[in-house]
């Protein structure tokens, strides 16, 4: 199937979750990463579970070391 990953236009198989994407694409430290589906962001406990459809648009949005705050 064919989705955008930001802003670049993918073949992947069919069914792959946000995760198995996130780890072809050799994203690290997921926690420190938030990932946009279709303009919406998606919550950390779904990347493992969430299938990922023909057409859809995913972005990853760092955020820097400076920026998380631990509450």
């Amino acid at each position: 199937m064919k989705i955008q990953v930001s802003g670049r236009r993918m073949e992947v198989e069919d069914g792959l979750t946000v995760m198995q994407l996130m780890e072809q694409q050799k994203v690290e430290t997921t926690r420190h990463v938030s990932v946009r589906v279709n303009n919406a962001f998606l919550p950390l406990e779904r990347y493992e579970c969430f299938p990922l459809k023909e057409g859809d648009t995913v972005e990853f949005l760092y955020s820097s070391h400076k920026e998380i705050v631990n509450l």
